[in-house]
């Protein structure tokens, strides 16, 4: 084999791995939109959207550190004198 010929092979490789790359980026921008859309349709229907992407981003953690979390956020609170 010539190292032309590894050349274009490396170089075709190469180029797949990008195109796939930019492929996904293209279909993450998409989804992206579709997320906004999904808020902004939340929002005109009163929902909270703040507090949906909480709950949200709660329900992709364990339940065990959710517990842990709120535990020592009361006795925080408490200690300040705010609950």
């Amino acid at each position: 084999m010539s190292d032309d010929q590894a050349y274009g092979v490396a170089a075709d490789e190469l180029r797949q791995f990008i195109e796939q790359f930019e492929q996904l980026e293209a279909e993450k921008k998409d989804i992206a939109e579709q997320q906004k859309e999904i808020m902004s349709e939340a929002k005109a229907r009163g929902y909270d959207t703040k507090v949906m992407k909480k709950i949200i981003a709660l329900r992709k953690r364990d339940r065990d550190d959710i517990a842990e979390e709120e535990a020592i956020l009361e006795m925080y609170k408490t200690a300040l004198g705010m609950a």
